[in-house]
């Protein structure tokens, strides 16, 4: 069987999107943070920003496809959303510009051009909580507020923990929606895009601990040198 063809104009379109993201979320930062702000702080003020932006545009939009877009062949999908299973519900029954780059990303994990429950539930949390929660801790970064690392520290874990619940039960089951053959699907669309959400908020844990902890510590020294001085 041929290979299928791997750089179409739907997937420059998805690439291209995804770059505009990034480059707005990079505009944002340099209109909006002051310029003494660090590397690191316009660093992470991007990834929120950005991370927003393709939680509510690109991941928005695959919701809005997968619940809304349907056609009258029986679903292979189990459970069947709806509890109707003499309809299929998914984005690849779209035609929608949007609709095609879920599709294009579905030739990676089936999952995504058809409504699996189980996907659709977790970016139901992810565009409805971790979008305007992205956007809040960014106002935060922005306003350089000291309580920002315990909602990053939040937030990194729930985009860590939703990465693992969207993978693990396919490792489990043995991979049968995932294309690990081709290298482009599984390197690019699925290593390199989903592990973004890996790295950088394993770093963000990282950064929140390292500013949390060591003022845990001193605040507990002060009560206790206070402790001393009443005794």
């Amino acid at each position: 069987m041929d290979e299928p063809t791997l750089i179409s104009a739907t997937t420059v379109f998805s690439l291209l999107l995804t770059v505009l993201l990034l480059v707005g979320a990079y505009g944002l930062s340099l209109a909006l943070l002051p310029s003494t702000s660090t590397t690191k702080t316009r660093v992470i003020y991007i990834w929120h920003i950005f991370d927003s932006l393709t939680h509510f545009v690109l991941e928005g939009s695959f919701l809005y496809y997968s619940l809304t877009t349907s056609s009258t062949v029986r679903s292979s999908a189990v459970p069947t959303l709806y509890g109707d299973a003499a309809i299929s519900y998914g984005t690849k029954f779209s035609t929608a510009p949007l609709g095609k780059l879920w599709n294009e990303y579905a030739k990676a994990d089936r999952r995504w051009g058809e409504a699996d429950v189980g996907i659709v539930c977790i970016e139901l949390v992810t565009v409805l909580l971790a979008g305007p929660a992205a956007l809040w801790v960014a106002g935060m970064v922005r306003r350089g507020e000291g309580r920002r690392w315990f909602w990053i520290a939040v937030l990194a874990t729930a985009e860590i923990y939703g990465g693992w619940m969207t993978f693990a039960p396919e490792w489990i089951a043995g991979n049968h929606n995932l294309m690990t053959h081709n290298w482009m699907y599984k390197w690019l669309y699925l290593a390199f895009f989903n592990g973004l959400w890996v790295v950088i908020p394993g770093w963000l844990l990282c950064e929140a601990y390292w500013n949390m902890v060591p003022a845990v510590e001193m605040r507990q020294q002060q009560e206790l040198d206070a402790g001393k001085k009443r005794v």
